[in-house]
């Protein structure tokens, strides 16, 4: 007698046996992650370790390091201080390399110092963490909406 795919009963015995499988070790994945402490990466890539820790970076800021993975000197801007919609060189010729947007505002982060586009650039919404661009940053312009 065939079974599933036209290859008889073992081989539907056998793909039954493999979902049944990937749908314990899911389980079991769920799991461990309902049981990991606050402030530990979770999911796929933490179980492999490539998960990067998040940064330090209040509400309301724009937070910048020099360093990928969120590590070296931090830069943070409060919308308090900046101008909206202008562009703000990072100081003493800086760049960042992995960032922060917690503004509640599209920030776009250029590689120019003068928001030049002519070199590269992104804007990166409101709640995004990037922990490592694809350049170095020197300078952003925080949006209206």
């Amino acid at each position: 007698m065939k079974g599933m795919l036209g290859r008889g009963p073992k081989t539907a015995a056998g793909l039954l046996a493999m979902v049944a499988l990937a749908l314990a070790a899911q389980a079991a994945g769920a799991q461990a992650e309902s049981h990991a402490s606050p402030g530990t990466a979770r999911g796929p890539a933490a179980a492999a370790g490539a998960a990067p820790r998040l940064g330090a970076c209040g509400t309301g800021e724009l937070c910048l390091w020099e360093k990928p993975q969120f590590k070296g000197q931090a830069r943070t801007y409060e919308l308090r201080s900046i101008d909206i919609e202008s562009c703000t060189p990072l100081t003493g010729g800086a760049a960042a390399v992995s960032a922060a947007n917690r503004t509640g505002r599209p920030v776009t982060l250029y590689q120019s110092a003068e928001c030049a586009e002519t070199a590269e650039f992104a804007t990166h919404p409101s709640g995004s963490w990037s922990p490592e661009l694809p350049y170095r940053a020197r300078a952003f312009k925080v949006w209206e909406s």
